[in-house]
């Protein structure tokens, strides 16, 4: 309490700033501070915030921006790349207003043999998902969720999908939805960016329960498993998520989900998006072939290793068994 009345009797003598716009401190997770700077120091921000001046440390402030006047929020120009995905610079909100701006990207992958989720990465349909939820499969309709007059969301299937590239090992896959325009984009952040209690919200279709939205943390940024680093998430996924988009709180795509620890809870990971950045990059190098089985280059696992001087190397003289199918 004796904290806040000397702040504000600094408040009285300094005077507020008539010429100068309320500022906006980034503090992550989410917390912002919005005001106007009354005193700065070499360490901390005095900043009157409508009904008290609150003491800001520089060292906790991740991001420090000017607002806009009449409580527009601020955001940045979209930048596409030739790489077939797109950035942005917006500020973080909550889970539920993220929703309404990232969920329109975020689509349904259907084959004959199940489903799975994704999402678009260009206006004209260019789309990524895991390799496995199209693995031995052509015929693909993916399903896009708009939003009609009433605002009642509206479902519309497109069949005419086309596998542009595929790469098994780090299970990815670029899709295109022939003759579509003007689609919103799911804009691509940077993984390597991420910190440990970072929140993340995922969107999918876990079950085929379309759109499930669900929160959590990051775990670790860095989880090896099979060769690969993964996100390790708290946010839950199930089958039918694989495909779909993991979320920072700028609306940004930090990973895609892609696997689970059975008879768990709260171990759930994703493909980091330095490695859907990658994908993107060297799409060409894993260009689909639909007459070319070998097509995204599936590596075979090695086969098993017999102990030495067992029982089964012994009656085969010493030859490896064959794996087991």
């Amino acid at each position: 309490m004796r904290t806040r009345i000397l702040l504000l009797a600094a408040a009285c003598c300094l005077g507020a700033p008539t010429s100068v716009l309320a500022d906006v401190f980034h503090l992550g997770e989410g917390r912002q501070v919005r005001g106007k700077i009354l005193k700065e120091t070499a360490d901390t921000f005095y900043v009157d915030v409508g009904f008290t001046v609150v003491a800001v440390p520089k060292k906790s402030v991740l991001k420090q921006e000017a607002d806009v006047k009449d409580g527009a929020k601020k955001t940045g120009a979209a930048k596409t790349s030739d790489s077939l995905f797109a950035t942005i610079e917006r500020e973080e909100l909550s889970v539920k207003e993220n929703v309404k701006r990232t969920g329109g990207a975020v689509v349904m992958v259907q084959t004959p043999s199940g489903l799975g989720s994704g999402f678009i990465v260009t206006p004209d349909g260019y789309v990524i998902t895991n390799d496995h939820v199209i693995q031995g499969d052509t015929d693909i309709t993916v399903v896009i969720f708009g939003q009609g007059k009433s605002g009642a969301t509206v479902k519309r299937n497109v069949k005419r999908v086309k596998i542009v590239s595929t790469n098994a090992y780090v299970d990815l896959a670029l899709l295109k939805l022939e003759g579509e325009k003007d689609l919103p984009v799911a804009y691509l952040g940077d993984s390597d960016l991420l910190k440990v209690g970072a929140p993340v919200y995922a969107i999918g279709n876990p079950l085929g329960l379309e759109r499930s939205v669900s929160e959590g943390i990051v775990s670790t940024t860095n989880r090896p498993l099979d060769g690969m680093t993964y996100i390790q998430t708290t946010a839950a996924l199930n089958p039918g998520n694989s495909g779909g988009p993991l979320f920072n709180l700028r609306g940004e795509v930090v990973g895609v989900a892609n696997l689970i620890l059975l008879q768990t809870e709260g171990l759930n990971f994703a493909i980091p998006s330095a490695a859907v950045r990658r994908f993107l990059k060297d799409r060409d190098a894993f260009t689909y072939d639909k007459d070319n089985p070998n097509t995204g280059y599936r590596y075979l696992p090695p086969p098993p290793k017999m102990p030495k001087g067992g029982k089964d190397a012994a009656k085969d003289g010493g030859q490896e068994a064959a794996p087991e199918k």
